[in-house]
């Protein structure tokens, strides 16, 4: 299977396979929560997540997001749909495909979209893509969006997670998605902040009091039998991909999500923002599952 499924509380999941549970003690605000996790490339999964939403004219009520998740997210929250953010990325893939491979392969060849930044803290400056999705809605405040989103960022100093739902939005994503030592980080209110996967990288548990809580883990998967032998820059990733999955599984024990869905990503490295078809082809089979518990819960207790 390439979706797992948390049902809360676990012994309902038993009862009930088929049917997300909800307790009525847990949630103190209608609707749906979405959280979007951190995960490179792998992330525009979300996006086939997005789409089960559109087919069925449902909008989450908020949504959290981690680095790609916040990027996403942010983009959905302002109003566009998941197939206008599929084009986006399709768009941004095939401009920024030989740069982004090129940093993985030890041979970079920038574009106006990617600009080194060496000695800043990072290899690349985001400012080239946050001008590109920039170009694509109007908001720029987190008050400007159609919905409500919150955003998690790490600080650096002090270690903790730093949620941002008001003010500059830009600012915000860049620091949710600075991943150390590929983009710079964010000075913001005082804090230096670098990607929120290195505390919180599903944050699920910032929206937990919702009627139904889905995660969306887009972590991938490593397989000696399917994948070579890591480069110098994968294996960096990777292992902070490992210290994330560590960070959710330990979650998930202690304060599982209503819904927890994992599409088996293969083959997908860090930036591999040109293979979204194939990202998105291997994250159909958990979207149609998502889709499956959508149509459940719009007839249990969703809007008629």
């Amino acid at each position: 299977m390439k979706v797992t499924r948390l049902l809360f509380p676990l012994f309902l999941a038993i009862a009930l396979p088929a049917q997300v549970a909800h307790t009525g003690e847990r949630a103190s605000s209608d609707g749906i929560a979405l959280a979007l996790g951190s995960g490179g490339a792998g992330g525009l999964a979300h996006i086939a997540m997005l789409e089960e939403f559109d087919r069925r004219d449902l909008k989450p009520s908020v949504i959290a997001g981690t680095s790609i998740g916040a990027v996403i997210g942010a983009m959905y929250a302002a109003g566009l749909s998941a197939d206008e953010i599929r084009e986006l990325f399709a768009v941004f893939g095939e401009s920024a495909l030989n740069p982004f491979a090129g940093l993985l392969d030890d041979g970079p060849a920038w574009t106006d979209l990617v600009r080194a930044e060496w000695g800043k803290g990072g290899v690349i400056d985001a400012s080239g893509f946050m001008e590109f999705i920039g170009k694509h809605f109007e908001a720029r405040r987190f008050e400007d969006l159609e919905m409500p989103l919150k955003i998690v960022a790490a600080n650096y100093w002090d270690g903790r997670s730093v949620v941002f739902d008001e003010g500059d939005l830009f600012s915000a994503i860049k620091a949710s998605m600075a991943v150390p030592g590929l983009f710079k980080p964010v000075h913001r209110d005082g804090m230096l902040l670098i990607d929120g996967g290195v505390t919180n990288p599903l944050p699920w548990d910032i929206v937990d009091d919702y009627q139904l809580v889905i995660a969306i883990d887009v972590t991938g998967s490593r397989n000696p039998d399917m994948d070579d032998a890591p480069k110098l820059f994968d294996l960096l990733f990777k292992t902070f991909e490992i210290m994330q999955q560590s960070l959710i599984n330990e979650k998930i024990s202690a304060n599982p999500p209503d819904l927890y869905i994992k599409p088996r990503l293969h083959g997908i490295r860090l930036l591999h923002f040109d293979r979204i078809d194939a990202i998105l082809e291997q994250s159909r089979e958990a979207a149609t599952e998502l889709g499956e518990e959508l149509d459940r819960w719009q007839a249990i207790e969703g809007p008629a």
